[in-house]
């Protein structure tokens, strides 16, 4: 049964492959996207950084699938873990203290890396960086924390509730642009504002926002439920 059903995707997929190549028009010039978004990605989206502007402008449906998949990710680790938890009766052995500079280091640079990592999100349409690279900074802040600090956990409850309100905005505003602006899912329904500047760029850095604090608390619970079980 198991061949059969492989068989049959694969089937499928090479037939999607087949008309997707069938539908190219070999002998006329190939459109050059890269050129129009170089072009055209300023004045479209309003964000200076290009990437930005094709990361959550033009491909923004395929960032939430990509989010998405981190979160499958998370969720999969972590019941993974959970279901091969040992004995919680057993009593944990003391662990020993971390070095003084973990330990000075957990204290001081904790807030500096929290506010660098929201910094790079929340300038990810002006400057290069963004959502996925702002939360991975803000779970480097964590993960010192948990080497430097090792008695401090976080709440479980804080960072899933930040998680699914940011995951809820992403969505919200990608169904809010479907329903004012009308053409598609996560079209931009705010003014674009004068580039280079702070407040621009349209819905881009809402998303950024979104994205960054998502990936913030998801990358800090898999190194929390990691730290839990090498422990």
């Amino acid at each position: 049964m198991r061949v059969a059903f492989s068989l049959i995707l694969l089937a499928i997929v090479g037939v999607g492959v087949v008309l997707s190549l069938s539908s190219i028009p070999f002998g006329s010039p190939p459109m050059d996207a890269g050129k129009y978004y170089i072009d055209s990605g300023r004045t479209d989206t309003g964000a200076t950084n290009i990437v930005t502007s094709v990361v959550v402008g033009y491909r923004a449906f395929d960032t939430l699938g990509e989010v998405t998949v981190l979160f499958v990710a998370a969720i999969g680790l972590g019941a993974i873990l959970t279901t091969g938890k040992k004995n919680e009766s057993k009593k944990k052995e003391e662990l020993e203290p971390a070095s003084l500079v973990l330990s000075t280091g957990c204290r001081f640079l904790f807030p500096l890396i929290l506010l660098f990592g929201a910094y790079v999100f929340i300038h990810g349409h002006l400057t290069p960086g963004g959502g996925f690279q702002g939360g991975a900074v803000i779970a480097s802040a964590f993960l010192m924390v948990y080497l430097g600090c090792r008695k401090k956990r976080i709440r479980k409850s804080w960072a899933r509730g930040t998680e699914s309100i940011s995951g809820l905005v992403f969505v919200v505003t990608g169904l809010t642009g479907l329903a004012v602006a009308g053409h598609y899912f996560l079209s931009n329904f705010l003014p674009e504002g004068t580039l280079n500047s702070l407040f621009s760029a349209g819905i881009i850095p809402i998303i950024y926002i979104a994205i960054g604090l998502k990936v913030g608390s998801e990358l800090t619970g898999v190194i929390d439920n990691l730290i839990e079980e090498s422990e």
